[in-house]
């Protein structure tokens, strides 16, 4: 009976599961920098993965980030996309700001 999670009882009404808070994803400490291209109509974009940052931290860092490029960019799953091919400027300011920084790719 542990195993089903309660969800309705006829005293309290309809029961919501615990909200819990997401962790900072663990990784390896270093930052990896690719240029990808697949499936966006041969756009390139910039990926930076590897961040052992919580949400908003890596927001405000993406957005740093876009600004010192002058492009524009995402978050998706953890992992940061620059548009354009700007992976030298964004190498020397993660460096810059005490990450270890790898670029990956060819």
């Amino acid at each position: 009976m542990s195993d089903n999670p309660l969800v309705f009882s006829t005293e309290t009404g309809r029961i919501r599961p615990q909200e819990t808070t997401p962790e900072t994803p663990k990784g390896d400490g270093i930052i990896r920098i690719r240029r990808e291209t697949k499936g966006r109509k041969g756009k390139g974009v910039t990926c930076l993965s590897g961040f052992e940052l919580n949400a908003d931290e890596l927001k405000n860092l993406a957005k740093a980030l876009k600004q010192l490029c002058g492009t524009g960019g995402a978050i998706k799953d953890n992992v940061i996309e620059i548009q354009g091919d700007n992976r030298d400027k964004l190498k020397a300011e993660l460096e810059k700001r005490g990450f270890k920084v790898k670029l990956a790719g060819g």
